[in-house]
């Protein structure tokens, strides 16, 4: 397992809401230059989140068109652990890998009270190799950079 940790600016039970409710996944579940647009929300064990993640600016649409890869794609998430407001954790399905065989991996998140802040514990499963690994690595930093921008905001 990966690690990354980030210290935000909101109690957990506001980073909770903001990352298990349709409404605060699309404001900062994407990295910069996406869109995220949840279309299922299931919040129980088992459960599932879908959503569209769409390249909307020049150099991801540039990436993605390299890469033979779509501009939007639909994403999905089977929920494994739920306590509120502290802890969850989710299955990704990894399909949208060109020339792999679709795969799943998991994601555990942590979040730990830090006065009137949020330290959060982010552990993922690496990828199927090094390159595709440390894609998911600063997509996640940027999406928890994105989510410290937004409660820094108010």
């Amino acid at each position: 397992m990966k690690t990354i940790e980030r210290t935000v600016g909101a109690p957990p039970a506001r980073i909770w809401e903001l990352w298990t409710t349709a409404e605060g996944i699309s404001q900062w579940w994407a990295p910069d230059g996406f869109r995220t647009d949840v279309t299922r929300l299931e919040l129980e064990p088992g459960g599932e989140l879908v959503y569209t993640m769409t390249a909307i600016a020049p150099e991801q649409i540039a990436f993605m068109e390299q890469y033979g890869m779509p501009l939007a794609t639909e994403s999905r998430k089977h929920f494994t652990e739920l306590v509120e407001p502290s802890h969850l954790a989710y299955r990704s399905v990894i399909d949208f890998v060109p020339d792999h065989e679709p795969y799943e991996q998991l994601t555990i998140v942590d979040l730990r009270p830090a006065g009137e802040r949020t330290r959060i514990v982010m552990r993922v499963e690496p990828l199927h190799d090094d390159t595709w690994t440390q894609r998911l690595l600063d997509g996640r930093a940027n999406e928890l950079e994105n989510l410290a921008n937004l409660v820094a905001q108010g």
